[in-house]
């Protein structure tokens, strides 16, 4: 086994390496490409078939929250007061997102 190389390889997890890749990676953008929509889609289609739910949380928690994020920056971050409409969307679709998860990883039977 080659040490020089698997070093050299490590030298890539390394914390500024990766917030480096993680700020060149827009995925703001991600949700608006309809390749990456379409892979997604696909993805998913095959964890409902295979019955993976443990898979299909995770990807609809990270998309859900992904795009949940964006549209709330897209409407402005400014709260007047607790009624805020930006704000309570952010909120409640949270909510509805936490409770899927939860619903696919722990209640749903088959």
């Amino acid at each position: 086994m080659d040490f020089p190389l698997v070093k050299e390889w490590l030298q890539h997890l390394q914390t500024e390496q990766v917030l480096g890749f993680l700020q060149e990676l827009n995925i703001g953008e991600l949700i608006y490409n309809q390749w990456f929509l379409g892979g997604l889609a696909l993805i998913t289609l095959l964890t409902i078939y295979l019955r993976r739910y443990a898979l299909l949380a995770t990807i609809l928690a990270l998309v859900g929250f992904a795009s949940l994020i964006d549209y709330t920056l897209q409407s402005g971050t400014a709260v007047e007061n607790i009624m805020s409409e930006t704000l309570l969307i952010f909120v409640g679709g949270g909510l509805v997102l936490i409770f899927a998860v939860i619903y696919l990883l722990f209640i749903r039977h088959d």
